[in-house]
């Protein structure tokens, strides 16, 4: 009975291991295949190289010090005697008789644990591989005057192998004790532990690499200091240098001493020589770490803080601006001197025109419900970008049209795997234009394609998007559903490289165990020639080729000149092992979008540019895998024009930069200057993009902006600027406002808004009777020397299908603050007093311009409507101001 049950046993486990086996296998087979299909397999020998030999050189170490040990102890046999244990007896011919089975488990134990040891080491794979590939910065650390490579490349592997080496040592003599306790070598009773002097002499040898390790942590712990933080700075300051450092220097030369006192006191059987170092260590470490570096802080630092933290101050201001890449950042002067005119207004007719007056979710939801055709297509998020349409630099936004396939209304494997296998195009809007119901205005919409200008979209299909989805086949004998038309379906076939051809059955077979499913193995439908789409989300598609980059969260898609549809998505390189600089989070202490990652929405194939050519974790990467990047001059001249620096990028810079754009120390100490992202409506500003002339430049460009406030305070301090096209693309600018006058800031201006009465009391009748206000995103825009600031209010169903429509704008001028219809007649009220807006083109705001007469009509009611309010407010000297303002327009229309 008991045979029969190790026997089944047995089969279960081996079954077990038979599994895991052939999964892993398949899994394999298909990386292999992916990598092949995308033009990687230099990548993929590359790590996996790496793995094995990282998991075969942990689990060599682990196996020879484990296994040289264990035999040690099987070659010490001991005399046939009683065991106590606190007072019980084990009877010896027990003990004699688990004398080989100890032996051979705890040899066998090895084997076992070396295969877990190995998966330790496989997956620092790439600390290994960055260490081997290593550079030096050039960049000395001031503690030590190492260079910073060291920190990036080398400190990483030193800490790996001391966990390692830690793991290796405490398992061995956990094995090694357990081995010598069970076969008689170890005794322990109520008042001593008995060891055999063979034990002994095993004990200290141990004891040896356990000290080794103790002083290879101290050691390891020294330059640990340099990212230690404290409540002014991070990175080591004063009582660290002073106090811990020599400590932790002495702890080393004490750790090694320490070592021989022990290896005597167990040869020579003293075992209260044992405790001394283990003592003395324990006194130095409490007396340098715990008790005199917070007495020193305390009663020497403190008192004079400033002084003698200020080396350190300029250490930590120096390397996080290094991290960040802040150094580079420009600052400039802005004097707000408030002087527009109506001339003013027209020479900036391209920025007036690009003033993003759409939102994201207004939009999202807008583009919802105009242009998402059939339920199972989805839009999941709108992207800004900027193209040359019709011979005009002009801003867009832009959603693709995916295929949502927990939306389908009929699922099935044929359907979601062969039929329906593709998004159809996207929606394109200017982002200031609308219509006279208040809804978008298109340059591209419906399905197919439908574009009213020169830019033409001629392959829609995307099989490559945002949206997850596991795998479709395609080239089978089933026809892939395109579009709907009015009367019929439109059926299309895959005409791309994409994908893995399943050319022959074992190929099926293989993919069939991959996703459980026989349907791929057994269906009459795929061929030869069919091929298996894979990773079609582009987020997980490039993070399997190269999982050791950061990818931004918001990829973006793009229209080339031959219609074709791309992905373009910027990635991170970034380390949390710079010394001195201030961590943004757990992760990242240095940061840089170093490569733009382009994927084509049809056939998923990828490239990667490199974009910041300086950067040297960058640089190390390209040594570890030669192919995989290419610099930036390659990228098609269609797709490079649309690179843009990304918002998340600019966010982290921007945060960083509000407290160290201060390089003073004694400025830095005191937070004389410490800016902060501003704040309304309980949310801070995000970056947003627009085109406008930077001051002192001739000619509109694309940017992303973000401004600054003070800190606690309301009022705007600095705007920085971030260039995106080339040949600038990249270049930081902060413009730096006087610090003698009020700036309003973006909460200050949300309160005159509310403030005012007539456009609150017009938000709050709107808000009545089933309907939603939608308070936009209030946009700080730099014209000339002045700034505009420009609010866009939707009206909407409270309902959730309610469909958003820009009603209203609001437009902040110095002390003015207007609300209309739409932007082009805000600027009228602000700056031409009635006058028509001399544009080049036809449009601002969307609405056609009105003639001269009846422009000076709907001009005089609306004075004549604001006189009345003032009259009703008791504002005489505002009612008579009005009253001989619609004088002045009376006169005009007689004219």
């Amino acid at each position: 009975m008991n045979k029969r049950i190790g026997f089944l046993l047995f089969v279960f486990i081996a079954g077990l291991i038979l599994l895991s086996a052939s999964s892993a296998a398949f899994n394999f087979y298909i990386d292999w295949l992916f990598f092949e299909e995308t033009g990687f397999p230099g990548v993929f020998s590359t790590v996996l190289s790496s793995k094995v030999k990282t998991a075969l050189a942990f689990s060599a170490v682990f196996l020879v010090y484990y296994l040289l040990n264990i035999y040690a102890a099987n070659r010490i046999n001991f005399p046939l005697r009683n065991l106590h244990i606190f007072g019980d007896t084990i009877n010896p011919v027990q003990t004699l008789t688990v004398d080989k089975p100890v032996k051979l488990l705890t040899f066998a134990a090895g084997f076992i644990i070396s295969i877990l040891v190995a998966l330790f080491g496989a997956s620092k794979w790439e600390e290994v591989l960055l260490f081997i590939n290593r550079l030096d910065v050039g960049m000395k650390d001031p503690v030590f005057g190492r260079d910073i490579g060291f920190y990036l490349f080398t400190l990483p592997v030193i800490t790996t192998i001391k966990s390692f080496a830690t793991l290796t040592v405490v398992v061995t003599a956990a094995a090694t004790m357990l081995n010598y306790f069970l076969r008689g070598g170890v005794s322990i009773s109520e008042k001593s532990v008995s060891l055999h002097p063979g034990v002994r002499k095993h004990v200290g040898v141990m004891g040896i690499f356990v000290f080794g390790i103790l002083a290879l942590n101290f050691y390891i712990d020294a330059y640990r200091l340099l990212f230690s933080g404290n409540a002014l700075i991070y990175g080591a300051g004063y009582s660290d240098i002073y106090a811990k450092l020599f400590t932790l220097r002495l702890l080393v030369v004490l750790t090694a001493v320490s070592c021989v006192f022990f290896i005597f006191a167990l040869i020579k059987g003293k075992y209260r020589w044992v405790v001394i170092p283990a003592f003395i260590t324990a006194i130095v470490y409490s007396g340098g770490m715990i008790i005199y570096a917070p007495l020193l802080q305390k009663f020497k630092v403190a008192p004079n803080e400033l002084e003698l933290e200020r080396p350190y101050i300029e250490s930590n201001i120096k390397f996080t601006r290094f991290g960040y890449d802040l150094d580079r950042i420009e600052l400039k002067p802005f004097d707000v001197a408030y002087k527009l005119d109506a001339e003013d207004i027209s020479k900036n007719d391209a920025t007036i025109k690009n003033i993003r007056l759409w939102d994201n979710n207004p939009l999202l939801r807008t583009y919802s419900q105009l242009q998402q055709i059939r339920t199972y297509y989805k839009f999941i998020d709108v992207d800004n970008d900027r193209y040359l349409i019709n011979g005009e630099y002009k801003q867009v936004m832009l959603s693709p049209r995916e295929l949502s396939y927990s939306d389908l209304p009929s699922k099935s494997w044929i359907n979601e795997r062969l039929v329906f296998t593709h998004g159809n195009g996207l929606a394109m809007g200017p982002v200031s234009s609308i219509t006279k119901e208040g809804l978008p205005e298109f340059i591209i919409k419906d399905i197919p394609p439908v574009s009213s200008a020169d830019i033409k979209v001629s392959r829609p299909e995307i099989y490559y998007g945002e949206i997850p989805n596991d795998y479709v086949i395609v080239k089978t004998k089933v026809q892939e559903f395109s579009y709907p038309t009015a009367n019929e379906n439109i059926y299309t076939k895959y005409n791309g490289n994409g994908g893995i051809e399943l050319s022959s059955y074992f190929r099926r077979s293989v993919f069939a165990a991959k996703f459980n499913t026989s349907k791929i193995l057994l269906s009459s439908d795929i061929t030869h020639q069919s091929r298996i789409l894979l990773y079609r989300n582009i987020n997980e598609r490039i993070a399997k080729i190269a999982p050791f980059l950061l990818y931004d969260s918001d990829p973006y898609m793009v229209v080339s000149k031959e219609g074709r549809l791309f992905w373009i998505m910027d990635c991170y390189t970034i380390s949390r092992n710079l010394p001195y600089s201030l961590p943004y989070n757990s992760n990242i202490n240095y940061i840089r979008n170093s490569v733009k990652a382009v994927i084509d929405a049809y056939n998923g194939d990828i490239k990667f540019y490199i974009s910041d050519p300086e950067d040297i974790m960058v640089k190390v990467y390209s040594r570890a895998f030669p192919g995989l990047f290419s610099p930036l001059s390659g990228m098609p001249g269609d797709l490079i024009i649309h690179i843009r620096y990304p918002q998340g990028m600019l966010e982290v810079q921007a945060r960083m930069f509000a407290s160290y754009h201060m390089t003073d120390p004694k400025v830095f100490y005191n937070k004389e200057d410490l800016w902060e992202i501003p704040s309304y409506s309980d949310k801070p500003m995000d970056p947003y993009n627009t085109i406008m002339k930077l001051p002192g430049d001739n000619k509109e460009e694309y940017i992303l902006l973000i401004p600054y406030t003070p800190s606690k305070r309301d009022n705007l301090a600095a705007w920085m600027a971030a260039r995106c096209d080339m040949p600038d693309y990249g270049k930081l600018i902060v413009y730096v406002f006087p610090r003698d006058r009020l700036i309003f800031g973006p909460a200050q201006i949300n309160a005159r808004i509310d403030q005012d009465s007539y456009i609150s009391q017009q938000i709050t009748l709107w808000g009545q009777v089933g309907s939603q206000v939608i308070r936009g995103s209030l946009l700080i825009v730099p014209i000339e020397d002045s700034l505009l600031y420009v609010q866009p209010l939707y009206l909407a169903a409270s309902d959730k299908v309610g469909l958003p429509e820009l009603r209203r704008v609001v437009v902040a001028y110095e002390n003015d603050v207007v609300m209309e219809e739409n932007l082009e007649l805000a600027l009228q009220r602000l700056f031409y007093k009635g006058r028509e807006i001399p544009v080049s083109a036809d449009k601002i705001g969307g609405q056609q311009a009105q003639g001269a007469p009846d422009t000076l009509a709907k001009d005089a009611m609306r004075v004549y409507e604001k006189a009345l309010q003032m009259q009703r407010q008791g504002d005489w000297a505002g009612y008579g101001e009005k009253i001989r303002e619609l004088g002045q327009i009376l006169d005009k229309m007689t004219k």
